[in-house]
């Protein structure tokens, strides 16, 4: 059992909070306390397999061995998550890939494990291991006050990982941000789109998401 401190940060404006407590203490009983120490991947995995996070609703990521606390989502999150969805139903091949919405991808080597809006995963048997980076398809985060954490913190964090694909939509800019071509920590290709463009998946390039379908009040670029 470990007594390490973990750093939990509810969202990009709110305060940190501090959690002092050995693993397997439910994490509604927190302390507030000055050290920030980070957690391992393993000792995160701990936690879920010890049932630390089974008396609460909230949704937590580890990012940089760093714990999370995810903002709920409102109305236009779940909107563009549903369309999302619907999408990847309606336009791929049977079988081809997972799909997977709100679930777990793992990235070990760097400390963290997020829960993406939606992912395009390999198809096989996830069962008893979570998705890692290689069997990235295409992933995205739906942005309303996660913007900036999902641009720098995230961004930075899938560029690191080398997830060749990764889409943002940015619910009040109105626009589809494809980011690729990852270069350490950064994406070197940035592009935005907006409604009347389409944005093609890399791995399926003939399978174009129109972006007025996510914001359909929006005029046409």
């Amino acid at each position: 059992m470990c007594n390490t401190p973990i750093l939990l940060t509810t969202n990009e404006i709110a305060p940190t909070i501090l959690l002092d407590r050995p693993l397997g203490t439910p994490v509604k009983e927190l302390d507030l306390i000055s050290t920030i120490t980070r957690i391992t991947y393993d000792q995160f995995e701990e936690m879920i397999r010890r049932g630390d996070f089974e008396e609460t609703d909230d949704r937590y990521e580890l990012i940089h061995g760093e714990i999370e606390l995810m903002p709920r989502p409102g109305p236009p999150h779940e909107f563009v998550v549903d369309e999302l969805n619907e999408w990847s139903f309606a336009v791929l091949p049977a079988g081809a890939v997972r799909v997977r919405v709100q679930q777990s991808l793992g990235i070990p080597a760097l400390d963290s494990l997020t829960l993406p809006d939606l992912a395009w995963m390999s198809r096989r048997d996830y069962s008893k291991t979570r998705p890692l980076v290689e069997d990235v398809l295409l992933l995205i985060e739906v942005s309303d006050s996660t913007l900036s954490r999902d641009r720098d913190k995230k961004g930075k964090l899938y560029a690191s990982a080398g997830i060749r694909d990764y889409w943002i939509i940015n619910i009040k800019g109105r626009c589809l941000e494809v980011r690729r071509d990852p270069v350490g920590d950064a994406y070197t290709s940035v592009q935005s789109l907006r409604p009347g463009q389409e944005a093609r998946p890399l791995a399926f390039p003939d399978l174009p998401l129109p972006v007025s379908r996510l914001f359909p009040d929006a005029e046409p670029a």
